[in-house]
């Protein structure tokens, strides 16, 4: 279900009916483009390091789901994702993680993206 997002806000900023109300904050602190995520591809996302991950979403709600979680994600994210060779690559690299929980996800991804 969680098809090729790594993360939940955005669908419910789009679900939530208070938002037609809403105007783009002046802020710099809420733009979209703050944390490089506009238009980052989903390999390049999952080579950050925990410390990049700490360092680039200081302040996000993101960072609340941490490093493993993050990495979890976007597996599933690629392995949702068209298949590529750049895909792969990218799982292969976090094949031999720490995390089990990564591995199971990294596994499970690249199953999908060799089938």
């Amino acid at each position: 279900m969680l098809g090729n997002r790594i993360y939940g806000c955005d669908d419910c900023q789009l679900a939530c009916p208070w938002n037609k109300w809403a105007r783009a904050a002046a802020l710099p602190d809420f733009a979209e483009v703050r944390n490089g995520l506009d238009g980052a591809s989903l390999a390049s996302l999952f080579a950050w390091t925990a410390v990049e991950f700490d360092a680039r979403l200081a302040g996000s709600a993101i960072r609340r789901i941490g490093h493993e979680r993050w990495l979890r994600n976007i597996a599933v994210a690629l392995g949702n994702a068209p298949r590529s060779d750049a895909a792969r690559s990218a799982l292969r690299s976090r094949a031999n993680h720490p995390s089990a929980l990564v591995r199971e996800h990294v596994a499970w991804a690249l199953a999908r993206q060799e089938a």
